[in-house]
């Protein structure tokens, strides 16, 4: 019965006949027993010894179609799980063979290198895309400055129009000679030329309208109570202190006395004193000490002075000065880390310029923060029609000019020298600084930069980083203030700095349509200032 059940758990065929038991010679009868063996399955092993077994059927005699007995069919049955034990083999290594050809599929790095060629292709396709949108840019520029050429011809035409017709109501039309009526036709018809920037030769005196602004001078963290910072504003020496309430006072560097430079002295309970005879003025410039001699009613020159968001302001101007101060804090979650000051050789109008351009950065900066940056194909500042602000595109920066002096960004970066994504928004980490370009003088801008990010909020505190971001600011200004430098001294022997502008050009374009506007005393400044 062992060998029935055995034979019937492999599923081979089996025809038996009624017998009966013999006590003494065991089983009476014979069984009809079919062997049947399945289905060939050949597969070169590559797994060792355990799939290394050799197939069962070619030691096994042919017994197809064939009666057996007993003994037989116990041998036909060990001979099928033999067969069985060898087909579980190979069906386990087709497995294993699939599975290494769906781990080949999916693996991404085996993905990627037969995709090669499919993303070059791609990569291709798109670089024409590119190429194709950037010339369609192009053209639509060149529509857009058509267009306003055409439109300033017609307001040409009408204001001559409107110039003709009120001459004409005023003057008899039988006096009117044909040689004038024939050269107004010709004026009408005549294009009026695009206007060119100009910015050349020598530097000159800034102009008083640029005056009436408040402007940053230094930092809260820099005046101390018994400190002074001395510095130069449209060529005129000032001092700053504070004086008895801790408030910050801005008088002119020079003593009623003898002229003598105050930022020499000291400050003795609110009140600079001359190094030279010892005269004392308080913030608002009052002389309310002469030692050795009968006090007399002196007054040095002073200018408003506030504090606001630890920066000191003053207001250089003749006009009254505005209600309000600006705001120059970073965006909220920012951290300011750094806050340094330099004198620089320039004249502030090209430093702005210089600020204002980043297109320039690829071929300047490659030693500092533009250290591997690739040359993009088109790079544009993008900007509303009417602002001074605006982001660049390819990069991540976000940049805005702010009247008078002022330009501030926000950068997204991964690492530091590296960008991320194609906008700030895009950009998990952010860094963002705020230029301050103080005219000095004429060849001279003190500036104030201070810098801050929204993530490692701990560096701030580690020993000795302020000397290494100035350090690193340093260097970035040493690559601007060679070329600057020498623009200078070409734009001093009369060349047009702003000879031939392109479309990366846009933001300090505005600035100088802005300074322009407001020395020319323009009753409304441009782009919404």
């Amino acid at each position: 019965m062992n060998a029935i059940a055995t034979a019937s758990s492999l599923s081979l065929p089996i025809f038996c006949r009624t017998s009966k038991l013999d006590t003494k010679r065991g089983l009476k009868g014979k069984f009809g027993v079919f062997a049947v063996f399945g289905e060939e399955l050949e597969k070169k092993n590559s797994w060792g010894t355990i799939f290394d077994v050799e197939d069962p059927r070619l030691k096994v005699p042919l017994s197809k179609g064939k009666t057996l007995d007993v003994f037989q069919a116990l041998e036909v049955a060990r001979q099928d799980i033999q067969y069985c034990d060898w087909r579980a083999r190979q069906d386990v290594l087709t497995i294993m063979l699939l599975h290494e050809k769906v781990v080949e599929v999916l693996n991404p790095l085996a993905r990627e290198y037969k995709s090669i060629g499919t993303m070059k292709k791609d990569l291709a396709e798109l670089q024409d895309e590119l190429a194709e949108a950037h010339r369609q840019v192009h053209i639509s520029e060149t529509r857009v400055s058509t267009a306003l050429d055409k439109l300033a011809y017609m307001e040409e035409l009408v204001n001559d129009r409107l110039l003709q017709d009120r001459s004409t109501a005023e003057v008899d039309e039988t006096s009117s000679s044909p040689s004038t009526s024939e050269k107004s036709v010709r004026t009408e018809r005549r294009r009026k030329p695009r206007k060119r920037l100009n910015v050349s030769g020598p530097v000159q005196s800034y102009h008083p309208n640029l005056k009436n602004f408040w402007y940053p001078v230094a930092f809260s963290a820099d005046l101390k109570d018994d400190t002074m910072i001395p510095m130069e504003c449209f060529e005129e020496p000032w001092v700053i202190f504070r004086g008895k309430d801790g408030k910050p006072g801005c008088v002119q560097n020079t003593c009623a006395h003898r002229a003598c430079p105050l930022h020499l002295g000291s400050v003795n309970e609110g009140r600079i004193q001359c190094p030279y005879h010892g005269w004392e003025y308080t913030t608002d410039g009052k002389c309310e000490k002469m030692p050795s001699t009968r006090m007399l009613n002196i007054k040095i020159k002073s200018v408003p002075c506030f504090e606001k968001e630890g920066m000191i302001w003053i207001w250089p101007g003749n006009d009254p000065p505005t209600a309000t101060l600006p705001s120059l804090l970073p965006p909220s979650g920012f951290v300011v880390h750094a806050e340094i000051v330099m004198e620089l050789p320039v004249e502030h109008g090209l430093l702005l310029d210089n600020l204002l351009d980043l297109a320039h950065a690829p071929f300047t900066h490659t030693s500092t923060f533009a250290k591997g940056w690739s040359v993009p194909s088109f790079v544009n500042f993008l900007t509303p029609a009417s602002g001074l602000q605006g982001y660049w595109d390819p990069y991540p920066i976000d940049m805005e000019f702010r009247p008078p002096c002022m330009v501030l960004s926000t950068i997204g970066i991964s690492k530091p020298g590296k960008l991320e994504g194609q906008s700030t928004k895009e950009c998990a980490t952010h860094l963002h600084q705020l230029h301050v370009c103080l005219p000095s003088s004429k060849h001279k801008t003190r500036l104030l930069y201070r810098m801050s990010l929204d993530f490692a909020p701990l560096l701030k505190h580690v020993p000795f980083m302020q000397h290494l971001w100035r350090h690193f600011a340093e260097q970035v200004l040493n690559e601007d203030l060679r070329l600057v430098l020498g623009q200078q001294e070409r734009m001093n022997n009369g060349a047009n700095v702003w000879n031939v502008p392109v479309t990366y050009d846009k933001l300090g374009i505005r600035y100088r349509l802005w300074r322009d506007a407001l020395e020319n005393g323009a009753k409304q400044l441009p782009f919404n200032t």
